[in-house]
């Protein structure tokens, strides 16, 4: 029977380590499997999807940036990172990869578990305008998303799937357009401050997938002292029904 409760792969090497982060986690009811190395936690993901997983970045037998892409190749479940890499470029570089959130040992316990239950509320489809029991999809600028698969079509018709975190963003984007957004409506949450920067990274990916060979005109505007603008008026249609 799958579990009521959320499951969360936990890979780090630091048996002292992993041990906090499990007690801290199951002390808030999430449910937790250990996993001492990079090939432990592929075997597992092969075997059982979790809905989150936490991932060191200094692991013995695979750089955790590399692990962290080999997830999102295989899963669509959130990505945690805890290191002790404190320097700025790791962090960016890991929100660029496609991490939903980045914390530096030490941490404190209560924030972990802050950070893990915005994740987790992130990845829920949020409401949509339209009464359909499927989500609408948004069409805008010759592009098309649609919000139950997470699929973006440009206009030439390529297709790619966004990441979990940059389909959250886009919805956002898409449900309030041109309208000024700040820094911390786009992060959804009251977890993380509007000097956190990492919302900044997210809008960065997400401005590449919307720049199709860098010909399309720039459809997030940086409003500087304020934040963001999506500029492109939105249709929403109803999805096509499964065949």
């Amino acid at each position: 029977m799958k579990p009521t409760n959320p499951l969360i792969f936990i890979v780090e090497d630091d048996p002292d380590v992993a041990r906090t982060v499990e007690l801290t986690l199951q002390s808030f009811s999430f449910s937790t499997q250990i996993c001492r190395n990079a090939a432990e936690l592929i075997r597992r993901l092969r075997i059982r999807a979790p809905d989150l997983c936490i991932i060191d970045l200094g692991l013995p037998d695979m750089d955790g940036m590399t692990l962290m892409q080999h997830v999102r190749n295989v899963s669509d479940c959130g990505v945690f990172i805890i290191t002790g890499r404190a320097h700025v470029s790791d962090r960016v570089m890991g929100l660029e990869l496609g991490a939903d959130d980045y914390m530096v040992k030490p941490f404190e316990a209560r924030e972990l578990v802050a950070r893990i239950r915005s994740i987790l509320r992130r990845r829920q489809v949020p409401d949509l305008p339209g009464r359909q029991p499927t989500p609408p999809i948004a069409e805008f600028s010759g592009w098309r998303f649609n919000p139950a698969n997470n699929t973006l079509k440009s206009p030439s018709g390529s297709e790619q799937i966004l990441s979990t975190a940059e389909a959250d963003l886009l919805r956002i984007f898409l449900v309030n357009s041109n309208r000024i957004l700040q820094r911390e409506q786009l992060l959804g949450n009251g977890e993380q401050t509007p000097m956190d920067r990492s919302i900044d990274a997210r809008v960065s990916r997400l401005r590449r997938k919307l720049d199709e060979s860098g010909q399309c005109r720039e459809l997030i505007k940086t409003v500087y002292g304020a934040g963001y603008l999506f500029l492109s008026p939105v249709k929403w249609l109803d999805a096509e029904p499964a065949e």
